[in-house]
């Protein structure tokens, strides 16, 4: 009983301490360190391994982060209200989901051989990478065991929308259902423990950079291309006139 409370209380207080040192460090980072706002692209020092990898793990990740969204943030009774049932809900979150995650783990684990095999690569290789690395992979094999032992017969098929997604949404209202969470798989604890710890990690690691979109590209103005050769002006006295910031001069 004790320990359960002890539990309960762990996923009351800690989402709140790994959001206050993310947000807080958000913020440091972007005050303190703007030059360091960066992923520290070695792409100088080695391109070949870098081209496969790094599309790889974006953009599994992105599709594996789309379907946090949904599974965490909408509730259940909206799937049930559009007619989508559970076994159609599930199957879609394999078919799209595990593929992604296996992109986004060889992807990952190509950048590390990356680093690992490279030496001017390795020597770039910071302390906080060194810590985020091991953690984000652990955070991916947790997130596809969970996705894996739920849907075959290694575990048993557990409705994570019925307590994890509750909970999580019940932070943001100030209102922790960690009651909820306790009565999850083990594995999806595990796999919350290793987020809320990434979660606190990430602004001080090259992850930052994913919180910086060029947003001020897509309202740039035109890049205008003048010609230096001569043209003929508007007026008879502007004839031969050169175009462009200033005359072609003899490099002698």
């Amino acid at each position: 009983m004790a320990n359960t409370k002890l539990l309960e209380v762990f996923w009351d207080v800690a989402p709140y301490v790994s959001l206050s040192i993310a947000g807080v460090g958000t913020w440091w980072r972007y005050h303190y360190d703007q030059f360091g706002w960066t992923s520290r692209s070695s792409q100088i020092y080695e391109s070949r391994l870098l081209s496969i990898g790094s599309p790889l793990f974006h953009f599994g990740s992105l599709v594996v982060i789309m379907g946090h969204v949904v599974g965490l943030c909408i509730p259940e009774w909206v799937t049930e209200d559009i007619g989508m049932s559970d076994h159609f809900y599930h199957l879609q979150a394999l078919i799209l989901g595990v593929p992604a995650g296996i992109a986004a783990l060889i992807g990952i684990g190509l950048l590390i051989y990356r680093r690992w095999r490279s030496g001017p690569v390795r020597l770039a290789t910071s302390l906080s990478d060194k810590l985020m690395y091991p953690v984000l992979v652990a955070a991916m094999v947790a997130g596809m065991s969970c996705t894996l032992m739920g849907a075959t017969h290694y575990g048993e098929l557990h409705d994570y929308r019925q307590n994890v997604s509750i909970w999580f949404r019940s932070i943001f209202i100030l209102d922790p259902r960690g009651d909820l969470m306790i009565q999850a798989p083990l594995y999806f604890q595990v796999h919350a423990t290793i987020a809320l710890a990434l979660f606190a990690l990430w602004p001080f690691t090259r992850l930052v950079h994913a919180f910086s979109a060029p947003v001020a590209y897509l309202f740039r103005p035109y890049i205008v291309y003048r010609s230096r050769d001569a043209v003929r002006g508007r007026d008879a006295g502007e004839k031969n006139q050169l175009v462009g910031s200033a005359p072609r001069r003899r490099g002698w």
